[in-house]
């Protein structure tokens, strides 16, 4: 058991050097694989690569994070080490916010800078040299090389399933923050129930980002080969989609750790970390919501 004023200084462990090694694999092998597929070539390495590291990583995910609920499990975690953890997760959020900070920049240049010097305002007048027949629209529906990167048809309707997943996320945000309320009280079965209904309410919204994504590709000819709406489009929606399918991820490893008795009313910050995540996507959804699909 830690004291007061101790510190704990775990042992030497492998997982930093395991993480090291599946992140290269990932991120080298993605590499390939758009290299590969932008020269025609065989990717089938690339997606080798890519599936070893991707697979070393959820090694590395299951067995660093299950030491650390071991260790404070033991009861080896101080008062200083949970403020540790407070600040580490802090930081990581903040991290995530700059992530996505650059995305909705880049989505803002294009459409309130780059899109209106192109039809010529401003300075210099590039359209001259450009592109002289330009117009200014946005979403651009109109590309330069239509042959090569063809305009979409058509753009999501955001009064429809855009909607509907922003109401299932707000309300994902209500039952996480009641179960959050019934952890503190020690109410099990409250936790359990609403718990769960936050992670249903996050796979509901990705079937129906999943049925979107289909319907805009076969429906609306909105690829990622659409241009620079297509491209900001995908990556935004397709980024936060991720971050949704990580955070129902790490609820359901907290359902299950709370079950098993690892977290109290006093000692639940793994817990209250993961709530902080969850928050965190719902608040970044109700931006790209506006950002993305209403202006």
């Amino acid at each position: 058991m830690a004291s007061p004023q101790s510190y704990y200084v775990p042992e030497q462990s492998k997982w930093p050097i395991v993480a090291t090694v599946g992140l290269f694999l990932t991120l080298t092998g993605l590499g390939n694989v758009l290299i590969a597929g932008q020269q025609a070539s065989d990717t089938s390495n690339g997606w080798l690569m890519f599936t070893a590291g991707f697979g070393i990583m959820l090694y590395m995910f299951f067995g660093w994070f299950g030491t650390v609920a071991k260790e404070s499990m033991a009861g080896l975690y101080s008062a200083q080490m949970d403020r540790s953890f407070r600040w580490g997760m802090s930081w990581f959020i903040f991290s995530e916010v700059m992530f996505f900070a650059a995305f909705f920049g880049a989505l803002f240049y294009t459409r309130y800078l780059g899109v209106p010097w192109l039809a010529g305002e401003g300075d210099g007048a590039p359209n001259v040299l450009l592109w002289p027949e330009f117009k200014a629209a946005w979403p651009l529906m109109s590309n330069p090389n239509p042959e090569t990167f063809p305009g979409p048809n058509a753009t999501i309707d955001p009064w429809h399933i855009p909607l509907i997943n922003t109401f299932l996320l707000l309300a994902s945000s209500v039952t996480v923050t009641i179960a959050h309320h019934a952890v503190k009280k020690d109410h099990r079965t409250q936790v359990v129930i609403w718990l769960a209904a936050t992670i249903i309410l996050g796979a509901i919204f990705l079937g129906f980002q999943v049925h979107e994504y289909q319907v805009a590709y076969n429906e609306l000819n909105l690829t990622l080969k659409s241009g620079i709406y297509g491209t900001t489009f995908f990556l935004l929606t397709g980024f936060h989609g991720m971050h949704v399918t990580l955070g129902a991820i790490i609820l359901t490893v907290v359902l299950i750790r709370y079950s098993r008795g690892h977290f109290s009313s006093k000692q639940h910050f793994g817990f209250e970390a993961a709530s902080w995540y969850w928050h965190f996507v719902d608040v970044v959804w109700l931006g790209l919501f506006f950002a993305v699909y209403v202006l």
